[in-house]
């Protein structure tokens, strides 16, 4: 197979970690500890002292979607005082020493890693430790001083996050799922090429493909995830609506039919280039009847794409795999173990087409 290293060393394009999510993130961010330090000096009393705190909070409440900015929050807030309370208690029964802020610190870090801190936990040991080092001996202003500026930080990137463009992630979701599709088509596609021409066949990418196909796969459910989070309290999520349970079932789909390509592509590859740690084979006669059936396959993920009613093209699927299982059967009297590989083949696609053809009936019901 060719090497994959010129593909590995190319330089990976600015618009791929700089999209216009993280940018408006990035910008609502610096807007938000702006904001936070001009407040933070306006705040009376003893907080007044530390007005550095607010710029930490806001930054710490900055997250992707709101209802995660909150959590953070809050779950910051719950932290600091936690870590306050334990400071608190070395300087009232102890005194700060070597003994005393190892067994908070560590004391803190423990609660940190509970599972009802999954956010902001690790300011436990932090806020234990910036009270007994530098709060010192003013350790009670300072405490009131490092909550109330935190505070205000956090109500502040709140107020930006949910007022300038609270972000949405669905659209993305739907984005990436529809190129799951694509993806999972053009690599039928290319199957169906490699059945085609001599063997080995000059096309070999789809053979080496297998992982990034999973992946694909797992980093979409990651976007819907996320894209469900995105509009829990979001008022965009009014004027943008979706059922994302539809969504979810296409994706369960996809994962179901990834898993079979998965195994054709293992098969196939071994029947190529007899390099697998199985004997694979594909009489010659059977190719192009597979190669069809691959190709009809992607083509009702490609109308699913382009919002068409998949019937027909199921249909057209249908009638391509019995057309090759026809010429299976009349190659019942070949050699066991070449028609072996061709009937896996032939099953794995099957079960995809059930898979389809399973959707387009509740489609139906509907």
């Amino acid at each position: 197979m060719r090497s994959l290293l010129p593909r590995l060393r190319r330089p990976v394009p600015v618009k791929a970690w700089v999209t216009d999510s993280r940018l408006l993130l990035a910008a609502k961010t610096a807007l938000a500890v702006g904001i936070a330090w001009l407040v933070a000096r306006l705040v009376p009393g003893v907080a007044d002292d530390y007005p550095y705190y607010a710029p930490l909070g806001a930054l710490i409440s900055m997250s992707p979607t709101l209802m995660s900015s909150v959590r953070m929050g809050a779950q910051t807030l719950i932290s600091l005082t936690i870590g306050i309370v334990l400071a608190g208690a070395v300087i009232i029964f102890a005194e700060p020493n070597v003994v005393t802020i190892a067994l908070v610190v560590g004391i803190g870090s423990l609660i940190a890693g509970s599972r009802w801190l999954t956010a902001g936990g690790e300011y436990v040991p932090v806020a234990a430790l910036f009270v007994l080092i530098i709060g010192g001996q003013n350790a009670d202003s300072y405490s009131i001083g490092y909550v109330v500026q935190m505070s205000v930080g956090i109500v502040v990137g709140l107020v930006v996050n949910f007022t300038i463009f609270p972000p949405l992630t669905v659209g993305t979701a739907v984005s990436r799922l529809v190129e799951f599709r694509a993806l999972l088509a053009r690599h039928l596609d290319e199957m169906a090429s490699a059945l085609d021409e001599s063997w080995p066949p000059q096309h070999e990418e789809w053979a080496s493909r297998s992982d990034l196909l999973r992946d694909t796969g797992d980093s979409v459910r990651v976007a819907l995830r996320d894209a469900d989070e995105s509009r829990k309290g979001n008022p965009r999520a009014r004027l943008h609506k979706r059922d994302l349970e539809t969504d979810y079932s296409d994706l369960y789909d996809l994962e179901s039919i990834t898993f079979y390509v998965r195994d054709l592509t293992e098969v196939l590859s071994a029947a190529v280039w007899k390099k697998r740690q199985f004997d694979a084979d594909v009489p010659e006669s059977l190719r192009a009847p597979l190669a069809e059936t691959f190709r009809a396959i992607a083509a009702v993920l490609e109308a699913r794409n382009a919002g068409e009613d998949i019937t027909p093209a199921v249909e057209a699927a249908d009638a391509a795999l019995e057309t090759a299982i026809a010429h299976l059967d009349e190659q019942s009297d070949s050699a066991h173990s070449s028609l072996g590989t061709a009937a896996s083949v032939a099953l794995g696609a099957r079960r995809i087409l059930a898979i389809m053809r399973l959707r387009t009936e509740e489609a139906a019901e509907e």
